[in-house]
C-alpha cells in the first residue's frame, strides 16, 4: 500500500461501519455510551520483521462491554489476544510487507458508582483467589521499606478495609501533584517517588502511588489503564479534546472490599482538575470532585487493563513491559518511541456514536 492509498485508506478507516456491535439486549440503552475507538498505524518500512501490539478494551460485568474489533492492512499475522490481565492486538510484518492497518472497535460504557452506604455496610468474607494476586508486590510497587512505612502513616487511626482505604485516597490527594513537565502519564514508579520525597506526576504515577500504600495496607488494589473518548460533564479538563485521542491516555486505580467488589477510585483526576481548572484544593468545586471521585469513574473513559509488569505474547524483546496503555511496536526487536506519535507513526481516533 503507497503512503498516499494509506492516507485515502485512513479517511475512510474514520468512519468504519461495519462492525455490528453485539451487546447485552438486557442491558437498558440509556444509561449507556457507545464509543468506535481506531488505531491508525503506519510503521517505517525499515528493517526486516516489525511487530506490533494494540491495547483493546475488555468486558467489565455492569459497567463496559467490549464487541468485534475489525482489521485492515497486509500484516502477515494479525489477530486478537485475550490473556486474564489484558486484551490486545497483534500484527507483524516480514521484510517488504507494507506497515499500515487500521484497526477499530466497538465498545459500550456506563457511569461507574459506588455508593458509600452499600461499602460501610459490606460483610468480611474469604478473599477470591484471583484477587489476592493484587496484593503481591511486583517490579514497580514493592511493599516493603518507605512503602510500607509512608502506608503505615498515611493509615494511622484507620481500622477497616474501607477507613484505610478512605484514608490512603485521602492521603494521595493531599500530598501527590500533577506535574505537567512528567512525559505520557509517568512510569508509576513509586519506590523512587516517595525516596525522592518528590510525588509530582501524571496519572499513572498518582494511581500507582494509591495501589501500592492500599496493598501495603493489605487492601487489594490495581491501576486500569485506558483513553478518553468524550468531553466530561465534571470539568473540561476531565475529558478529550476533539475525535483525536492520541495522547488522552488516563490511568485511575481500584481497591477491592471484601463482601462488596472492586470499588473505583481516581486520585489522579482530582489533582488535574486542581492544575488545570487553576482551583484550589480547599475551593468547593473540588472537594465536591474529590468526594465523588472515591466510590465512582465517569465513563468518557474507555478502560484497557490492569496489566502491570507482564509479558507480551508473541514474545517481545523488552518484556516484561511496564504497562499496555499506548500501542507498542518493536521493528527488528527494537522497540519505537511509543510516547511521540509522530516518529511511531500512529494516530488514535474515538467517536461517540448514537444510542
Amino acid at each position: 500500500m503507497k503512503r498516499r492509498d494509506f492516507i485515502k485508506f485512513t479517511a475512510a478507516g474514520s468512519t468504519l461501519s461495519c462492525i455490528s456491535p453485539r451487546f447485552s439486549a438486557a442491558e437498558s440503552a440509556q444509561n449507556w455510551r457507545t464509543y468506535r475507538l481506531s488505531y491508525h498505524i503506519n510503521l517505517p518500512a525499515k528493517g526486516a520483521t516489525a511487530q506490533l501490539w494494540l491495547p483493546l478494551p475488555k468486558t467489565a460485568s455492569g459497567w463496559q462491554q467490549a464487541s468485534k474489533v475489525e482489521y485492515i492492512g497486509e500484516a502477515d499475522v494479525n489477530h486478537t489476544i485475550d490473556d486474564t490481565d489484558a486484551s490486545y492486538y497483534h500484527a507483524s510484518w516480514q521484510d517488504g510487507k507494507t506497515r499500515q492497518c487500521i484497526v477499530s472497535c466497538l465498545v459500550r460504557t456506563a457511569d461507574r458508582s459506588v455508593a458509600a452506604t452499600s461499602l460501610a455496610s459490606s460483610k468480611k468474607t474469604p478473599l477470591p483467589k484471583d484477587v489476592q494476586i493484587f496484593l503481591q508486590p511486583s517490579q514497580h510497587i514493592p511493599l516493603d521499606g518507605i512503602v510500607l512505612d509512608t502506608a503505615r502513616e498515611a493509615t494511622k487511626g484507620a481500622h477497616t478495609p474501607l477507613e484505610k482505604a478512605r484514608a490512603i485516597y485521602e492521603w494521595v490527594v493531599e500530598n501527590s501533584f500533577r506535574d505537567p513537565k512528567t512525559q505520557g502519564c509517568g512510569l508509576g514508579d513509586i519506590k523512587s517517588m516517595l525516596e525522592m520525597g518528590n510525588l509530582g506526576g501524571k496519572c499513572a504515577d498518582i494511581s500507582s502511588l494509591f495501589v501500592g500504600l492500599a496493598r501495603a495496607s493489605g487492601i487489594p488494589a490495581r491501576e486500569v489503564f485506558g483513553i478518553r473518548a468524550a468531553e466530561s460533564k465534571l470539568f473540561k479538563s476531565l475529558g478529550k479534546g476533539g475525535g483525536d485521542v492520541t495522547r488522552a491516555q488516563h490511568c485511575r486505580a481500584e481497591f477491592y472490599l471484601a463482601g462488596h467488589g472492586w470499588v473505583p477510585v481516581d486520585p489522579a483526576d482530582v489533582r488535574k482538575a486542581v492544575l488545570e481548572e487553576q482551583l484550589a484544593l480547599n475551593d468547593p468545586k473540588i472537594a465536591a470532585l474529590r468526594a465523588k471521585l472515591f466510590g465512582y469513574w465517569e465513563m468518557n473513559w474507555v478502560a484497557f487493563n490492569h496489566a502491570r509488569d507482564f509479558s507480551l505474547k508473541p514474545q517481545a524483546a523488552s518484556n516484561p513491559i511496564n504497562f499496555l496503555m499506548y500501542p507498542y511496536a518493536e521493528l527488528e526487536g527494537t522497540p519505537r518511541e511509543q510516547l511521540v506519535p509522530d516518529q511511531f507513526i500512529y494516530r488514535i481516533a474515538a467517536e461517540e456514536l448514537a444510542a
